[in-house]
């Protein structure tokens, strides 16, 4: 069950606009900016056949209170993601599952709360509205008109508010007591430490086609063939749907396109900056804190100080300095001098925006030009490209009444001037057309099954096909010819594989007779890991085999297209003591408290939810998200 959320709140009313006084159009704005749950969002009425969409014993979520509690959270998730999220999209995601989940917890909880006759008193009810900074007028005490007004303007009545605002109380009461006082245990802190905290380090020999005493000898055609014949699942395409298409890109009719020579001027015109580019440098800029750091720094430049050295001086890397390819402008007060370098070099103290700096340049980019005349067929092509995504979006209507006639995908594209054309499409097969890499057309068939009617549909650069499923072609195999080259490669995987694992097996053998890890190989040097570290060139079986591991033991790894041997040279137990494993243990311990809680209330609620007894009116929800869409 999710963690409950607090739809009821006080803070959480929103103010629609109205004509106000300047002070209660302040406290509608701060309102507007505290959207939570029971604002306001159009669904006020559901009539008087639906008033609740699920029960816990005698709590009742409301239609009102669903909506509500759905349409915030599709907003919150819209937020995140830029774009108003539809009701279809904001299911995908299980947002209305979530929400129904979490009103779910709340109405166990209140279910609870009356049975045991928990129920906040009246003055904690006024004190909580009074407290509201949104009810207070301009001089910060409770309005109750404007209490009023607000609640009306939300499609909230008084008594609803102040009914949820006392269940609210009520339920805090409630999960307090579930979840205070609830403290890690020191002994599971400290073992979870000490399991995160241990570090390892080891010697790992990594065994590679190159750690072959011999190359492996190339496969004859029979090989491959009895290879082929032994795997065939592997070499057989996946069920697939025969897709006859009417296909119109941008490029079969761009050159069709007409576009004038003014046009092309104003093309060429919106672009200057892009085919006019400035004299460049590329620059690098080490600024000092006064001017007299920076001379000293240049007379022991003149010296024969490396620049470098200079850069280090300061506590920088180049990186830091680095000002790229720079304009005369763009240098400021510098450009002039800087520019009128004719070969690299340092220059300076000059000022900059930051203080005095020598400047180093390193080369010189020279100013670019391209004429109109230069630019002209690109810039056309371009435009003209761009009519053809513009004409073939034109089509559309007229494709699709067409399809409504009757027509099929040859008659479309026969009328339009189409290519016809014909594929086998399987999902997740690596071998499909490339038309059918397309996103929009993967979608299209994926919903689309045999006997159903033709449809149209835009692809992503602007080209529209006509699109069928005429049949389901059965799993196939892939003829040996064509898979030659597959077959070949894995073919080539597996006879590795069972060479660097018979290696490895001699060379653990070496091992155990007194050979070292390193006389055997190149081998790397994991001076001190964590259990979860990632590290560069080291695959993540590697540490993991690692722990598993007494000191000086050496393993032999062999999964996930790795084969290594790896010996385990210390054990270095996590550090319990000092200022910095206090504090690690103390964040932990509270951690794992916050955890120990929220689960221990999930429980709590998911019990009390099966002793009320859930029940759940889908034709009232149903109803709700109608209203929604």
């Amino acid at each position: 069950m999710a963690k409950t959320t607090t739809p009821h709140d006080s803070d959480e009313i929103v103010a629609r606009k109205g004509s106000r006084t300047g002070s209660s159009i302040l406290a509608f704005v701060l309102l507007g900016m505290i959207v939570i749950g029971l604002g306001g969002y159009g669904v006020t009425n559901f009539g008087h056949t639906i008033d609740s969409v699920a029960t816990v014993g005698k709590a009742e979520i409301s239609t009102n209170t669903y909506a509500r509690a759905l349409k915030n959270q599709i907003n919150q998730f819209s937020k995140q993601f830029g774009t108003q999220l539809t009701l279809q999209q904001a299911q995908m995601f299980g947002l209305d599952a979530q929400v129904l989940s979490g009103l779910v917890s709340n109405a166990a909880l209140d279910n609870e709360a009356m049975r045991l006759g928990l129920s906040a008193g009246n003055l904690q009810v006024a004190q909580k509205i009074a407290a509201n900074k949104s009810f207070h007028d301009v001089t910060g005490k409770f309005d109750r008109a404007q209490y009023a007004q607000l609640l009306e303007q939300n499609g909230i009545s008084v008594k609803e508010f102040e009914t949820g605002m006392r269940a609210d109380l009520s339920r805090q009461v409630l999960q307090a007591a579930i979840v205070g006082g609830i403290l890690t245990p020191q002994s599971l802190t400290n073992t979870v430490y000490a399991y995160q905290g241990e570090t390892r380090g080891f010697t790992l020999l990594q065994l590679t086609e190159s750690s072959l005493a011999q190359k492996l000898p190339a496969p004859t055609d029979d090989q491959l063939k009895a290879f082929y014949t032994a795997h065939i699942a592997d070499f057989t395409r996946p069920e697939a749907k025969r897709v006859s298409y009417a296909l119109l890109q941008p490029a079969d009719i761009s050159k069709d396109q007409t576009v004038a020579e003014a046009d092309i001027k104003a093309a060429y015109d919106a672009a200057t900056d892009t085919y006019n580019l400035p004299e460049k440098r590329l620059v690098e800029r080490l600024v000092f804190p006064s001017e007299d750091e920076a001379k000293a720094a240049k007379a022991k430049l003149d010296a024969g100080t490396p620049f470098e050295d200079l850069v280090k001086a300061r506590g920088l890397a180049l990186t830091d300095i680095d000002m790229g390819d720079v304009t005369v402008a763009q240098l400021g007060a510098a450009g002039k001098d800087v520019f009128a370098m004719t070969a690299p070099g340092v220059v300076g103290p000059l000022p900059s925006d930051l203080g005095p700096a020598l400047f180093r340049m390193n080369g010189i980019l020279p100013a670019q030009a391209t004429t109109l005349e230069q630019a002209h067929d690109k810039l056309k092509a371009d435009l003209q490209l761009k009519a053809a995504v513009a004409a073939i979006a034109a089509k559309n209507e007229t494709i699709n009444d067409l399809l409504a006639g009757g027509s099929t995908v040859a008659d479309v594209a026969k009328d339009q001037k189409m290519t016809v054309g014909t594929t086998d499409y399987a999902k997740g097969a690596d071998d499909n057309d490339p038309i059918t890499q397309d996103p929009a057309f993967a979608k299209a068939i994926e919903a689309m099954q045999p006997g159903d009617f033709a449809q149209s549909f835009g692809l992503s650069g602007g080209g529209l096909m006509v699109a069928q499923v005429s049949e389901t072609v059965p799993p196939t195999p892939v003829p040996f010819e064509k898979a030659h080259d597959k077959v070949a490669t894995a073919y080539h995987a597996e006879a590795l594989a069972t060479a660097l694992t018979a290696l490895a097996d001699a060379d653990l053998a070496a091992v155990k007779s007194g050979a070292r890890l390193e006389t055997l190989g190149i081998a790397d040097h994991v001076s001190s890991t964590t259990r979860a570290a990632k590290l560069d060139g080291i695959p993540d079986d590697a540490v993991a085999s690692a722990f598993t591991l007494k000191t000086g033991e050496v393993a032999k790894i062999d999964a996930k297209g790795v084969v290594a041997l790896l010996r385990l040279d210390s054990i270095t137990k996590a550090e319990m003591t000092g200022d910095k494993a206090k504090a690690a243990l103390d964040g932990l311990s509270t951690q794992a408290a916050q955890s120990i809680a929220q689960d221990a209330y999930e429980l709590f609620s998911t019990a009390m939810t099966s002793q009320g007894g859930l029940k759940i009116d889908q034709a009232a929800i149903n109803a709700v998200q109608a209203r929604m869409n």
